[in-house]
């Protein structure tokens, strides 16, 4: 529903917006969420709280826009971003630089905490111009692994100076994301279409396996591993489809989904609710895929633009959950696709869900916040 999401203008194109995670314990939603900037004469990191619970509207709806704590000068676009722990965010940028910063929460301050300098370079690292753009990040703490345009991937490891393992030519083309299969392998995906897997333990500077998408060679931009079933894996690439991947199996994608009518930038499965994943793209749409067993409850949504519903029929109904992203053709069985905002024309560079609450950022110079996200 609309009315649930807050919007925030705030002067700069927004790269990518994170959730802070929650502790393991916690039953409360999450409160707090970092923001990058991109493309700005002074790109920032910033750190918001979504806003004061208590202003509630005539109908109920929230009121509350997201507020900003505290934020701090970033050099070069922001990349991509991780949370590493509750403290600290690893920042990936365009300038090849990685950098961790604090948010320290008795004063409200960001603080660069430790900075990788070019962790990713063109010809050599010490040249003024060398930098190349760090592509992507993702953290398990202490270690976080790097890729970039340089075809090259570091893993680093908090508190530690150097790297603590690089593969200069892994890759002859741009690596745009990284994700954790689990915690000694690592999955990438690079601008010819290809998934690689590289299992950190092994001395060898090749990758384990290689999938691909068949003859088009589409740049992937974008992957995440379901949370619960490492096997399976979501990319989202340039020409806008969604494919999901059984990397236990097959060299190409389980299924093809026709998603957006642009670059997909970014895939999310819900952390908590796998069943959930949710999309965003140039073309201005964000999409949330819904392979729940009860959409046969649902209400149809067929007759109204923009949402698109598919019942399964009984035959199906019992098998497990997981199956749903396995299918030859999920659409076919059970799936109910929305596009969450409807008439947005600009950018929506990124998104992340967590709880019941999704956070995203365009190019309209926007972040907004829905607290509301199965309602």
């Amino acid at each position: 529903a609309m009315e649930d999401v807050c919007a925030k203008f705030v002067s700069q194109k927004i790269s990518k917006t994170r959730w802070r995670p929650l502790p393991a314990a916690a039953l409360q939603p999450p409160d707090l969420f970092a923001t990058g900037s991109w493309d700005n004469e002074d790109n920032r990191i910033s750190i918001w709280s979504i806003g004061d619970l208590g202003n509630v509207g005539l109908n109920g709806e929230f009121q509350a826009e997201p507020q900003l704590l505290c934020d701090i000068r970033h050099n070069g676009d922001v990349m991509d971003m991780q949370f590493l722990d509750q403290e600290r965010i690893v920042v990936a940028s365009s300038t090849g630089t990685v950098t961790i910063f604090r948010h320290h929460q008795n004063n409200q301050t960001l603080s660069a905490n430790q900075r990788w300098e070019k962790a990713h370079y063109h010809v050599d690292q010490e040249t003024s111009c060398g930098g190349a753009a760090c592509t992507g990040v993702i953290c398990n703490n202490p270690e976080i692994v790097t890729v970039g345009e340089d075809g090259r991937i570091n893993l680093f490891k908090a508190d530690q100076k150097n790297a603590v393992r690089t593969i200069d030519n892994a890759d002859s083309s741009t690596l745009h994301a990284v994700t954790f299969l689990r915690t000694t392998e690592i999955l990438t995906v690079n601008s010819i279409g290809q998934l690689k897997i590289w299992d950190l333990r092994q001395q060898r500077n090749e990758p384990s396996q290689i999938f691909s998408l068949t003859g088009d060679r589409v740049p992937l931009h974008c992957v995440d591993r379901h949370p619960n079933q490492q096997h399976i894996v979501a990319t989202g690439g340039q020409d806008g489809m969604l494919s999901i991947w059984d990397i236990r199996q097959d060299t190409m994608p389980v299924s093809l989904l026709n998603a957006h009518e642009a670059e997909m930038w970014e895939v999310h499965f819900h952390p908590s609710n796998p069943d959930h994943l949710f999309t965003c793209s140039e073309d201005g749409s964000l999409w949330h895929w819904d392979t729940s067993t009860d959409v046969a409850e649902k209400p149809s949504f067929l007759h109204q633009g923009g949402r698109s519903t598919t019942h399964f029929s009984h035959s199906t109904i019992n098998q497990s959950v997981i199956s749903a992203w396995l299918s030859n053709d999920p659409t076919k069985d059970r799936m109910e696709i929305t596009n969450l905002i409807p008439n947005q024309t600009l950018s929506v560079n990124t998104l992340d869900v967590l709880g019941p609450c999704l956070v995203y950022g365009t190019d309209a110079e926007a972040i907004y916040v829905n607290r509301q996200i199965f309602a």
